[in-house]
């Protein structure tokens, strides 16, 4: 028994965990697998009803800083993760990716895109779970609470257009990244900061859209290694 097993890992399992761990790293994997983690607990609790004890009192501090300048400003960053300007900058962002013949990234863009939106569609489905009221709030939200759209969404069209960015321009990749990541998290505070989403959302989607994303992204890698691949055992055939 202990052969057999010991076969098919050396046969089907390892191959596939050497190439995975060569692309997304170590690292990544192990952030993947953390963050996996804490996604599951925050599901597992949202499933069985139960309150996170810092939801309210950290939506409630934080409204201390309310006041109507700020409020301008984060209604305007929470437009910047609305499902119209993300739309916006997706069709915008694979004519670019069309004009330059990029084709690897605009198949992979397109599954980015279409994957987000079906797993926040779906989750907030499943799990049903009321947004808060705990003031009068600037803004409607019609849909349920967990995910964060906001959240996964940005991270997800933010963070691959920040990549794509990163890969073009090695030299500007950290300012590039650091940036992407302030757009990230503003939008994020700007839901809590408004009142329309629990901390454990923002957290939950942030955490769902990095998974989509990695596994994205480490689809790209693996599609143009194989297609690299595939023209050099054409030369090699010429």
């Amino acid at each position: 028994m202990l052969k057999l097993i010991t076969t098919f890992w050396l046969r089907h399992i390892h191959p596939r965990l050497t190439t995975l761990i060569a692309t997304i790293g170590i690292v990544g994997l192990a952030s993947c697998l953390l963050i996996l983690f804490i996604v599951a607990q925050l599901a597992e609790e949202v499933l069985e009803k139960e309150a996170f004890a810092l939801d309210s009192s950290f939506l409630l501090w934080l409204h201390t800083f309310a006041n109507p300048h700020l409020d301008t400003v984060m209604l305007f960053i929470t437009k910047l993760g609305n499902p119209n300007t993300i739309v916006n900058v997706a069709l915008v962002t694979l004519g670019i990716l069309l004009w330059r013949r990029c084709q690897e990234e605009a198949i992979i863009f397109v599954i980015t895109c279409l994957g987000a939106f079906i797993l926040n569609t779906e989750l907030k489905l499943f799990f049903s779970k009321v947004r808060p009221q705990l003031w009068e709030l600037l803004i409607t939200e019609t849909s349920f609470s967990f995910p964060s759209g906001h959240a996964l969404g940005s991270l997800v069209i933010y963070g691959f257009i920040g990549y794509e960015l990163a890969i073009h321009y090695p030299k500007y990749a950290a300012l590039i990244y650091t940036l992407a990541v302030i757009l990230i998290a503003a939008i994020g505070l700007s839901r809590l900061y408004l009142g329309v989403h629990w901390p454990t959302d923002v957290i939950a989607g942030y955490g769902v859209g990095f998974l989509w994303l990695m596994l994205c992204i480490t689809m790209l890698k693996l599609l143009k290694l194989r297609w690299v691949r595939r023209r050099e055992s054409d030369q090699i055939n010429r």
